[in-house]
């Protein structure tokens, strides 16, 4: 996507190898590039949230796992894989892409084959290939998620009759939490792009307001129509008929089709059913997670730290940046980042192969190989 004017990627190799990302806990009042260098670079940019969203996580580990095959030692090539692995794996547990792309890098090195360490510049080559591979896919899928969401927006264009529609998210699920695109945001792109009027609901996503500071930056860098409101607003916009449609991303979605995703997303979905509003998850595949089936007795919640509820920063009118503190000295916080949307409250998942119902059998007749569980 592009940035006054000029496309990027959130993630991509440098010349040198290392790899550079938009830090995006700067945004949305500093636009600045970080290099990693090291694995355990990459684990605080993964753990700081100078990277986020599940797709971004997953690629940028599986650059991490290149790094670690650059650092890894000859005579314990094996080992350093391995355990650089589990401290990737360790930051965010509830992202399935995480995981998944770390599996995928250890599985296509094959680490476990005494004959593949005989050529660690191969294979140091190899990682390299794989992980761009899995950027790349990424980005792909991505740009698929929009092209099938765009009918769902173009039918409800279709019957308001040129009247801008009005799609409602939560959170950041555009390019900025993907390598690019975006799966919530990939079609309100796509329909922006084809002529399409639309206008995007931003909540502002407490307590660390990646919609107000992720979401509205990237749709004001790409043109798109959007108001930012507060978290619960949300129903009383859809109880007025202010939302046409909601398109939220996800985490982590289950075998029958729960859908983990930013704390407050359930909340939405309830709204939406309540108000008969079509409720849409969008999420490329490497999001699915086949072996799990009830979401929320089975999907991990992380539970981050309490200041990113107590401390709020921000811009001052004089252009400082300044974080302050929004309650009591005294008064401790609980921080919840997931939630767990069940399958019964979303209308549909849009994916890269296309869109589907949260069920079972219709997630089984979409990725078949999937399902040997």
């Amino acid at each position: 996507m592009n940035v006054n004017g000029k496309h990027y990627r959130t993630i991509w190799l440098n010349d040198d190898g290392s790899v550079r990302i938009i830090n995006q806990a700067a945004l949305p009042h500093c636009f600045e590039l970080l290099d990693l260098h090291t694995v355990e670079d990459v684990r605080r940019a993964i753990k700081d949230m100078y990277v986020r969203g599940a797709g971004l996580i997953g690629a940028c580990a599986a650059f991490g796992m290149y790094l670690a095959a650059l650092e890894a030692r000859p005579a314990s090539f094996v080992q350093d894989l391995v355990a650089a692995a589990c401290l990737l794996k360790s930051t965010r547990p509830t992202a399935s892409n995480l995981a998944w792309a770390v599996d995928r890098m250890l599985l296509s090195l094959g680490v476990n084959d005494k004959d593949g360490v005989r050529d660690i510049e191969r294979l140091r080559a190899r990682a390299r290939a794989i992980a761009q591979q899995i950027a790349d896919e990424d980005a792909d899928a991505c740009k698929r998620i929009g092209e099938h969401g765009l009918s769902l927006i173009k039918a409800i264009a279709t019957r308001k009759n040129g009247v801008p529609v009005n799609i409602l998210t939560h959170c950041n699920a555009g390019w900025l939490a993907f390598v690019d695109y975006g799966s919530a945001l990939a079609p309100v792109y796509a329909a922006f792009d084809s002529g399409v009027a639309v206008h995007v609901w931003v909540g502002e996503t407490r307590p660390r307001n990646q919609g107000a500071n992720l979401t509205a930056w990237e749709l004001g860098q790409h043109g798109v129509s959007h108001d930012l409101i507060v978290d619960n607003a949300g129903g009383y916009l859809m109880q007025n008929k202010m939302v046409d449609l909601v398109i939220t991303g996800a985490d982590r979605v289950t075998r029958r089709g729960d859908a983990a995703n930013k704390i407050g997303t359930y909340l939405k979905a309830i709204a939406a059913k309540e108000n008969k509003v079509p409720f849409y998850v969008a999420l490329p595949s490497s999001t699915l997670d086949f072996a799990m089936d009830d979401g929320i007795a089975e999907i991990p919640i992380e539970e981050r730290g309490g200041d990113e509820v107590c401390y709020i920063t921000g811009k001052t009118a004089g252009g400082a940046i300044e974080t302050v503190r929004i309650c009591p000295d005294a008064t401790s916080a609980r921080n919840w980042g997931f939630d767990v949307t069940p399958a019964r409250y979303i209308t549909g998942l849009i994916s890269e192969r296309g869109i589907c119902a949260a069920e079972a059998t219709a997630l089984a007749a979409l990725y078949p190989e999937r399902t040997k569980y």
